[in-house]
Parts: C-alpha cells; structure tokens; sequence
C-alpha cells in the first residue's frame, strides 16, 4: 500500500525550537514518518538533531506547530507520557539509559514498567541478549563496561519493549568496527521502523531507506 494511503506514526509539521543563548534550531520544520520506515537525518554538530529527536517525545517543547504521533496530536505531557511507552529511544550518552545494577535487569526494567506478566518479561530479556550477542555481558555491572558495551546494551534496553517505533541519538558515534556491525546487523535484518540522527552519512546510507539533511534549522531530501 502506498505511504499516502497509510496513517503516519509520527508527523511534525511547522515546529519551531528556538534557545535563548542560540536563537532558532528547528525552524518551521516538517517531517512525516511511516510504518516500515528506515529513516536517517543527518547534520552537522549542533544543527539540531538531538533537538529534534527531544522535540517529538517532548523532553523539549516547541513554541510553534503540531506534533501528532500515532494519530493522536500532542497536547501536553500526558500526551507525551502515553505515546512514550511505544517509543525506543536511544539517548546519545548511553550513562543515561543504564541504572540497574546488571545489564539483565535493565533490559528487564522497561518490559517491567510495561507491567508484562514476568513469564514475557522473562522471554524478552532472553531473546533480546541472544539477539544482540551480549550473552557474556548479562551478570556485568553496566558502569563497568566499555563504551562500545554501553551501546550496545542501550539498544538491548528499548528493544526488549518491542517499541513501534526506534529513535536513535548517534547510535554508532565512537565504535568501533565490529560493535558498529552489530549495531548495523541489528537494525537491517528486523522488521523496524526507525529515525536515526547521525553526522555518518555512509551509515545512514546502509541502513536507512530515507535520508534527510538537517541544516539552519529546516529539514532536506537527500
């Protein structure tokens, strides 16, 4: 079926983000993203793209324009708070996403906070470290680990949710090859809808089916 014949997950038309100390970062800008859709934003440093990503979960607000996401248009944090529960979003310092005191436990937290039956919860931490490859990382304190670990058991937080949709901030900024594979891997043999921001436009080129540049504020077809 044709994407103009399908409802949107996520459509942002005319947002504009602007900070006192640095004026506009999103300057009327659009963007509307399906179901099974594979999309890379790319962006020098400081062009916006965590913004936008803060933006459409609303951990920032806009002053202009309308959020709707699974067809429902963002009115305030409980709009934000619900839909939250159905987007994987990975922050670009993986310290933030990793609390638990063992990498099970956090890929348990969020089917956990989703009030899963234990029995799934259970099942999805173990399909989702076989399906990352991070058997040996299970029982570790996520503090511990490396960068690249870090990473990688971020990803193993929100895919375990089974989200709609995949946010991703820099998934793949300072890995090294291998990790980087995985990370690729992972996002090219599911079956994901996703938005990646990153500067790596060879990346977003291998895993994404639509690509964007962010740049003054306004958003480009690539």
């Amino acid at each position: 079926m044709d994407n103009l014949l399908k409802n949107p997950l996520i459509e942002l038309k005319e947002i504009k983000v602007s900070y006192p100390e640095t004026g506009i970062v999103l300057d009327d800008l659009s963007l509307t993203i399906y179901k099974d859709d594979r999309v890379g934003i790319k962006g020098a440093n400081g062009s916006g793209k965590t913004t936008l990503l803060y933006t459409i979960v609303g951990l920032i607000r806009h002053e202009k324009g309308e959020i709707k996401i699974f067809g429902k248009i963002m009115k305030d944090e409980k709009d934000f708070v619900e839909v939250r529960k159905k987007i994987g979003f990975l922050f670009q310092n993986s310290d933030d996403q990793l609390f638990s005191p063992t990498v099970e436990e956090d890929i348990a937290f969020g089917p956990l906070n989703l009030r899963l039956p234990k029995e799934i919860v259970k099942e999805r931490v173990e399909q989702t470290i076989k399906s990352l490859g991070i058997e040996k990382l299970r029982h570790r304190f996520p503090q511990n680990l490396s960068y690249g670990e870090k990473r990688i058991v971020a990803i193993s937080t929100i895919l375990s949710m089974k989200p709609d949709i995949y946010l991703l901030d820099e998934p793949t900024t300072g890995l090294d090859e291998k990790t980087t594979e995985r990370i690729e891997k992972f996002l090219t043999e599911n079956n994901l809808t996703f938005c990646i921001v990153s500067h790596d436009l060879s990346f977003i080129k291998r895993v994404c089916n639509k690509i964007y540049l962010l740049e003054k504020g306004k958003i480009f077809p690539l």
